[in-house]
């Protein structure tokens, strides 16, 4: 499993580099000020980061407990990044209809949008992401042996 620093760096790099791609293209698609845009891209990068932090930990134990490990197949990451999104949904909805002074209809459509977008950008963040970091345990224990190690030392 990921430790505490790892999981920081990951929602933080998450969160920065979505910001950095979804606040100018929202604006654009939505016809909306920059700023207000921002600003709901912010608060709303905050409390993903949050919840990031929690539910990625969640998850993974769960994976471990049932898988015996956190590595995550194809369908794993689908529905990671689909229930990460939903749950995300549920609390944002709410906060953009009020602060942008939409109907929750509107706001919902919105935030839809940003999730389908996310939901996307989750899974290919993500997959860059371990691949980048990629844990010890996810080598396969042959590796050593081709190398000349003995197996367990790696």
């Amino acid at each position: 499993m990921r430790i505490v620093g790892d999981r920081i760096r990951h929602a933080i790099s998450f969160e920065i580099i979505g910001l950095l791609l979804v606040v100018p293209l929202g604006a654009w698609v939505f016809h909306m000020p920059l700023h207000d845009i921002g600003m709901v891209g912010i608060v709303s990068a905050t409390i993903a980061t949050a919840w990031n932090f929690v539910y990625n930990y969640v998850f993974d134990l769960f994976l471990q407990r049932t898988a015996g490990t956190t590595e995550k197949s194809g369908l794993a990451r689908v529905c990671h990044a689909i229930l990460f999104e939903v749950g995300l949904l549920v609390v944002l909805m709410p906060f953009i209809a009020w602060y942008l002074g939409v109907s929750l209809w509107q706001a919902f459509v919105m935030d839809l949008s940003f999730a389908l977008f996310y939901m996307f950008y989750a899974f290919g963040f993500n997959w860059a992401y371990d691949r980048i970091f990629p844990l010890a345990e996810w080598k396969p224990q042959s590796q050593g042996q081709l190398q000349g190690q003995p197996q367990g030392t790696q």
